[in-house]
């Protein structure tokens, strides 16, 4: 199955691609030429899936999307006093290629801007017979899950061409800001600067951030959590340079931009989201790249105060009917088919909260399940929040599940979902249990795979299961012995506490059975329709019944009563003694059943 997400990034791509605003960074002459035209988008889950649209792997140089991660290194290796004692964090409000630096100490405002960038540069030594800039590139490509190279033709072009920087690093250096020779620091930053990456690259580092520092696909611990903590939160406030609050209030992610046309924003906890444009605006960043960002955190609620929570999968499992059987005693041919087709039926059950993140996870299990799955069942009872980006998703994978030939169904308690997907015109199959969607689910399969008769809408009682073990003749004669009760739909059948009653053989229609709860409330136990019997189980040692049954819907039964029980045992012993044979094996088998449901019912 197609991804909604997948869908949705394709139309956003295909509409913004139309934007021809902005002209290429020429400053760089081995930049200038660059196509206008190259598009992509990538976003990648705190967990590593990559949703990728468009020319996400044509390569570009990092430029100042390198500043956060060399200014995490420093950080790392430093620690925040000392790092803080040569850049500041404020925001400056000037472009990134401004001076700003603090009158009188030199110190420039922020690691973000170049001045502040060239310092945390010269901030990272060498180490283990690795250089500086070695270093540095080791990081990036930690962070991207694979190694970068740098681009010879573009370092030698920002060496050739960057007046403005080298000019920065020696006003530094005057002020003891840079505390060696310049030249080496200067050669370093324009390298970081020129380290390839592309679209899909600069998202799995996003989500590397957003992971809190670790790698969410190779599982390696590149920066710890403080060092991100003090990145992201420059980001926030500085990393979009002059344009940082209309950034913050618009997409509310902490973001980088480069020249290049890359823009890298982080959602913490949740995703990374990387564009790749070439054309800027007049603060030097991507045009498509801040409509795209805006357009995403519109549309799936990624402004970090809308999506405030935890992004982790909200997945807790995903099994099979066949380990959650409902509690409805089947014939031995439909318990057969269920057992073969039960796997064409898929529980997901959800937890925590359903934002953008959680959302995702599951509409991408629901894209991963196998061909032969007919049946997804969304478990919504440890759910707490559902976001409206979330019912967006579900009601997509909804249609194309449907698409596909497929259905969804809803374990919705409250019915919240189920009538927020009506109000986008979706007629959701909704349950407050588990076991009634489980019920309703293998009956899908019965019908689908099982003949007319595997559910059938009536069954004598010389032709149940209960009685399969008795000659023809024998179940007749017991069936001659019977009285008919009918029951309309709620009227109680049997009362916890009533003594034995005689057995009841459904006809049509169905029962279900509960008793007490340990709070008073009542617990159902089972559902039975045609073929199925009840009240056996209160000729026990105290002859009472031990559950209260309900007629579900019009109610036909034959009863089998004490009476004619009595007086089958005093005229015809052996048909007594093979009744009571059948009822035990019957019951030894309910029984079984039973508790092989029992585990599950403790989390409904």
């Amino acid at each position: 199955m197609d991804s909604p997400i997948e869908n949705y990034l394709r139309r956003i791509h295909a509409e913004i691609a139309g934007m021809k605003d902005g002209h290429p960074y020429s400053a760089i002459p081995a930049m200038a030429n660059v196509d206008p035209d190259h598009f992509g988008i990538a976003l990648a889950t705190a967990d590593g899936y990559v949703y990728e649209v468009g020319d996400t792997r044509e390569e570009f140089s990092i430029q100042s999307i390198s500043k956060p991660f060399t200014y995490g290194l420093a950080l790392s290796d430093l620690g925040m006093d000392a790092v803080d004692e040569k850049v500041d964090v404020e925001p400056s409000g000037d472009s990134f290629n401004e001076i700003s630096l603090a009158e009188g100490t030199g110190r420039p405002a922020n690691a973000m801007i170049n001045a502040g960038a060239l310092t945390a540069t010269s901030l990272v030594k060498g180490s283990g017979g690795r250089s500086r800039f070695k270093r540095i590139l080791d990081t990036y490509s930690a962070f991207a899950g694979r190694s970068l190279d740098v681009s010879e033709r573009i370092y030698a072009s920002e060496l050739k061409s960057g007046h403005r920087n080298t000019a920065l690093a020696y006003l530094l250096r005057s002020f003891g800001i840079i505390e060696s020779d310049p030249k080496p620091i200067i050669e370093d930053y324009f390298r970081q600067c020129s380290v390839l990456v592309n679209a899909r690259d600069l998202a799995l580092m996003a989500a590397t951030l957003a992971n809190g520092g670790r790698h969410p696909l190779s599982g390696d611990e590149v920066l710890d959590l403080f060092s991100v903590e003090r990145v992201l939160s420059v980001m926030t406030t500085c990393g979009m340079y002059d344009d940082a609050g209309s950034w913050i209030s618009n997409v509310g992610m902490p973001a980088k931009s480069g020249v290049a046309g890359g823009i890298l924003a982080v959602l913490p906890g949740q995703v990374g989201l990387a564009v790749y444009s070439p054309p800027l605006d007049e603060h030097g960043n991507s045009v498509r790249g801040v409509a795209v960002s805006q357009r995403l955190s519109s549309d799936l609620g990624l402004h970090f105060v809308r999506a405030a929570r935890t992004g982790r999968s909200a997945i807790r499992a995903i099994y099979d009917i066949t380990a959650t059987p409902s509690g409805i005693r089947r014939t031995d041919e439909a318990a057969e088919i269920l057992a073969g087709h039960g796997h064409r039926v898929q529980v997901i059950e959800l937890n925590g909260d359903l934002l953008f993140a959680g959302a995702e996870s599951m509409v991408r299990a629901l894209s991963d399940l196998p061909d032969e799955v007919e049946i997804v069942v969304a478990d919504l009872r440890s759910v707490d929040e559902v976001s409206d980006v979330a019912i967006r998703l579900i009601a997509e994978a909804e249609d194309m599940l449907r698409r596909d030939g497929r259905e969804l169904a809803l374990v919705d308690v409250e019915g919240s979902v189920t009538d927020a997907l009506q109000e986008l015109g979706r007629d959701t199959a909704s349950f407050t249990t588990r076991s009634a969607a489980v019920e309703w689910c293998e009956n899908r399969l019965l019908e689908g795979h099982g003949s007319e008769l595997v559910l059938p809408a009536s069954i004598n009682p010389a032709d149940s299961p209960a009685l399969s073990p008795l000659r023809p003749e024998e179940a007749g004669l017991l069936q001659d012995m019977m009285e008919e009760r009918t029951y309309d739909d709620g009227d109680v059948v049997r009362r916890v506490g009533q003594r034995f009653g005689g057995v009841f053989f459904i006809v049509s229609g169905h029962i279900t059975t509960s008793m007490p709860g340990p709070d008073g409330s009542r617990v159902k136990l089972a559902t039975l329709g045609p073929g199925m019997t009840f009240g056996e189980m209160a000729m026990g040692e105290d002859k009472r019944q031990e559950t209260t049954v309900k007629a579900s819907g019009p109610l036909k039964v034959m009863v089998l009563t004490a009476d004619s029980i009595d007086e089958l045992a005093a005229k015809d012993p052996i048909l007594s003694m093979n009744l009571w044979k059948a009822l035990t094996q019957d019951a030894y088998t309910r029984v079984e059943q039973y508790l092989r449901e029992a585990a599950v019912r403790i989390h409904d």
